[in-house]
């Protein structure tokens, strides 16, 4: 068979006219407010039949037409927590009329460009944002455009426009379970450096360790997969002057909680016996872990659908402004955790349950 050609994109036309993707897509679009010489404007259709270039049926947006479609940008599809939030983006949108679509924001890709091309190409209304990380360029990109968008999981600080959840009470709820176990010295395995909800995790976690007079509180840094959670493990288990052995782990993610426990059977201690954990995460896997693994419950699928309705309502001309997600994090105990060794169960930390909401959720990585 011979091959399909291979359809023109608005930013072929961009390069072959010697302009940006948004002028030739306001060019095309019949936008007269835009202030290019009459040359530009025909050197830009010129490119445009000469590459057979078409422009995609919802740029008609940009006339004002709205295409009831959102834009939802992840970091990794292979983190199941975005799975859940996605889950609760979709369905909330559909309930308002809108068809909700995934994109992941692979490495290395020009993210910023592709994602913004959706918008500017009116084949979606507006973003849904959950890797607003550092430094990423298409922060500076948004600052500078009126594109309806929220960012949510990971927060922008000054944009007025987060939907967030208690991240901190997560910590708290880990350690008063640890804590109230008899557990003396807890360490922490939290996400790579920068990220907010993992930065507000951390903090909390050394706060709260604090109030209840922890003899120590040790941090590890690691990826949000498994190899982070193992290669963290093995440096708080590691023998330290100053404070007694770790005894307990909490983890700021369900994959680094699996690497964790293998990374503890590989050191040829037991869980719980020798070493007790929890993970920042509540998805079906973790109840057939061996053992099954105590998890402290985000509500995920509650984010997306909050920043749905955040989203929509800024497309809708409604006010947009930070958000935070009701529902508390809740604590589901398996066989993870134990009193440890020798110590006595505290008094006045009294464990919770009621993680869920029957819809699915998950950590907060």
């Amino acid at each position: 068979m011979p091959e399909q050609p291979v359809r023109a994109k608005l930013v072929d036309v961009a390069h072959a006219a010697g302009v940006s993707k948004a002028t030739v897509s306001k060019v095309l679009n019949g936008r007269q407010d835009l202030s290019v010489r009459p040359e530009t404007r025909r050197r830009v259709h010129e490119a445009a039949e000469a590459l057979g270039y078409r422009p995609h049926s919802g740029a008609r947006a940009l006339a004002g037409a709205s295409t009831h479609a959102l834009a939802l940008l992840v970091p990794a599809l292979a983190n199941p927590t975005y799975v859940t939030i996605a889950r609760g983006a979709y369905q909330r949108a559909r309930e308002l009329g809108y068809l909700s679509l995934l994109a992941e924001d692979f490495d290395g890709q020009e993210a910023d460009e592709s994602f913004h091309d959706l918008v500017q190409e009116g084949r979606v209304d507006g973003l849904l944002i959950a890797s607003a990380r550092p430094g990423h360029p298409l922060l500076d990109a948004l600052s500078r455009s009126a594109v309806p968008h929220v960012f949510l999981n990971r927060s922008v600080e000054g944009s007025g426009r987060n939907v967030t959840m208690d991240v901190a009470r997560s910590s708290v709820m880990a350690l008063d379970h640890l804590h109230g176990l008899g557990h003396r010295v807890v360490g922490h395995i939290a996400g790579p450096h920068g990220i907010t909800p993992s930065e507000v995790r951390k903090e909390a976690f050394l706060r709260h360790a604090g109030v209840l007079g922890l003899e120590a509180a040790p941090v590890a840094s690691g990826d949000f997969t498994e190899d982070g959670g193992g290669s963290a493990a093995r440096e708080l288990l590691r023998p330290a002057d100053g404070r007694g052995p770790v005894t307990a782990l909490y983890t700021s993610s369900l994959a680094q909680a699996i690497g964790a426990m293998a990374a503890i059977r590989e050191l040829g201690l037991r869980i719980p016996q020798d070493i007790s954990v929890v993970g920042n995460d509540d998805l079906p896997v973790a109840g057939h872990l061996h053992p099954p693994l105590t998890t402290v419950a985000m509500p995920l699928y509650e984010l997306g659908t909050a920043a749905v309705d955040a989203l929509v309502g800024g497309i809708e001309g409604r006010p947009v402004g930070d958000v935070v997600v009701p529902t508390e994090p809740g604590l589901v105990l398996r066989a993870s955790t134990a009193r440890p060794a020798g110590a006595e169960a505290g008094t006045g930390a009294e464990t919770r349950t009621g993680a869920g909401t029957g819809t699915g959720t998950g950590g907060t990585p």
